[in-house]
């Protein structure tokens, strides 16, 4: 998931921040959900905790939750308190969404392409809300901005590469087909983030 600039400053009430951290945290959760349906996974940190659960049978969000544990020094060194305190919320938040949706929404069937799709859509969505209001679920985004302030590397070199790595590992573990859809999905979050990514065009104001 992609955050290939650091977040905008904090112009926003904390009131604007929590609505928009509790509506974003539960559309990527709901992408989730669209992804399980269709036995998909996508990039990012995201991406490897669903590769991870399908094959173990443990918990997406427990998975998600701990492997994001680590970023969270490099974050505050590299972004600050307040955007790590915003995106430990959005985590746990999301990694706590996706575990009790199942409860209260069961989707029987869904093809691939549909659920690919949604699922990119959604979680696009979802990302630009919380970008937009300095947070993010992706703990290689920050390991990306830490790279690129410090050592040069293009933030979304660095992203691209884990991608590839989650998308190489998928492949031997499930299909290539399942691969294939997969990757569609990844490809529709990322066309939204980077059309619509724009601190250019937006200016959060008080």
């Amino acid at each position: 998931m992609l955050l290939l600039q650091s977040p905008p400053p904090d112009r926003h009430t904390l009131w604007e921040d929590l609505q928009a951290i509790l509506v974003g945290t539960t559309l990527v959760a709901l992408s989730i959900q669209f992804l399980r349906a269709s036995e998909l996974f996508t990039g990012q940190i995201a991406g490897l905790s669903l590769v991870l659960s399908y094959p173990s049978g443990l918990p997406f969000g427990a998975i998600f939750f701990l492997l994001n544990l680590p970023f969270y020094l490099l974050a505050i060194k590299q972004l600050g308190w307040r955007f790590t305190i915003k995106s430990f919320l959005s985590v746990a938040l999301m990694s706590t969404i996706a575990e009790t949706l199942p409860l209260v929404l069961t989707i029987n069937h869904l093809h691939p392409a549909l659920g690919a799709t949604l699922s990119g859509m959604l979680a696009g969505v979802g990302l630009l809300m919380l970008f937009r209001h300095g947070a993010t679920l992706g703990g290689v985004g920050i390991v990306a901005l830490w790279a690129q302030d410090t050592k040069g590397i293009k933030a979304g070199h660095v992203q691209l590469g884990f991608d590839l790595c989650v998308f190489l590992l998928a492949l031997f573990l499930f299909d290539w087909e399942r691969v294939l859809w997969s990757l569609l999905g990844a490809v529709v979050l990322n066309i939204l983030i980077t059309v619509n990514h724009r601190r250019d065009r937006y200016i959060a104001r008080s």
